[in-house]
Order: C-alpha cells, then structure tokens, then sequence
C-alpha cells in the first residue's frame, strides 16, 4: 500500500473511535428489556415393545457357510480354455436380451439380440463373459449356468437368467 492510503485509514478509524454513542446503548437496553428464553419441554419418550428373538432355533444368519456361493466339484476344475469361443460370449451378460422362442424339430431355440444383431441359441450354447452355457429354455426366460472365478482363485458356479423383454410401443 502506498502511504497515502494507509493515512487515509488511519483517519477513518480514528473518526470512528470517538463520539457519543449514547443512544445505541440506550436502544439496546430498550430491545433486551422484552427478551424471554423459551426452552421447549423434551418429547415423551415411549417405551418400545420387547420383542423376543426366536434365532436361536432356527438357521444362523451370519453363518460363514451361507455367505459363500455354492462350490463347483472337484472334477471341475474350471472352465475349458481351448475350446472355440462362441460369438454371444463377447457381449456382457447384461447387454443381451431375449426378444422370442422358437421350436423346430423339437428343439426350442432363443432369439438374443445382441445390439442390431439377432442370434438363436439352444441348450449348449455359451454367451456372457463368465463362460455361461444355456441349460433350460423357457417360453420367457433363459437360464444359463456361469463359472466365476472367486477371491480364492477357485471357480464357483452360479445360476443367471434372461427374461423375455415385452415388445416396446413407438408411442410409449
């Protein structure tokens, strides 16, 4: 700052600093006369029902045994890495949807729409990156068999399924 601006603040705090200020006090006094604290008295409390636990006699929820998936056999070592990969094995799982069924010759087929695309599979078929392989065709839904591979290192087997996506209206 230059020394013109610090002489000019100087001065102006300066002129602050004296005066009668006689009335601000004697408002002040005035506005405090009125005050009153107001404390509002606590809510009741209410005492809750006691509920017995009935655990005891029943499956244990935080059992190690029930928080881990079901284990695949030993015979099973994981999934096999040489065969050819199929072409719905590149889309995720939840990018595909079934969009129909077909029965020929006795064998039902699902429609799967991957993008524009449309492909039939039938039980045998692999799709997903979790090596799914389809199990069970149903007129709404496709269920598919994934090995995972857990924290362990060991593979898991769990059960997926697509659902028969309704036709969408262009109007809705």
């Amino acid at each position: 700052m230059n020394k013109a601006g610090v002489l000019a603040a100087c001065l102006l705090l300066a002129g602050c600093a004296g005066g009668n200020q006689d009335d601000l006090h004697v408002w002040m006094e005035e506005q405090t006369r009125g005050m009153r604290g107001v404390v509002r008295p606590l809510p009741e409390l209410r005492p809750f029902p006691v509920v017995g636990y009935a655990g005891a006699q029943g499956d244990d929820p935080f059992r190690s045994a029930r928080m881990q998936p079901q284990r695949v056999s030993s015979s099973s070592a994981g999934p096999d890495m040489n065969r050819r990969r199929e072409p719905l094995e590149g889309h995720a799982l939840e990018t595909l949807q079934m969009v129909g069924v077909l029965t020929r010759g006795g064998t039902t087929h699902a429609l799967i729409r991957a993008g524009d695309t449309l492909h039939q599979v039938r039980p045998g078929n692999y799709m997903g990156h979790d090596f799914g392989v389809v199990i069970r065709i149903t007129e709404n839904e496709v269920t598919l068999r994934e090995l995972v591979e857990d924290v362990y290192g060991d593979w898991v087997e769990r059960t997926s399924s697509l659902i028969l996506q309704e036709r969408q209206e262009a109007g809705k």
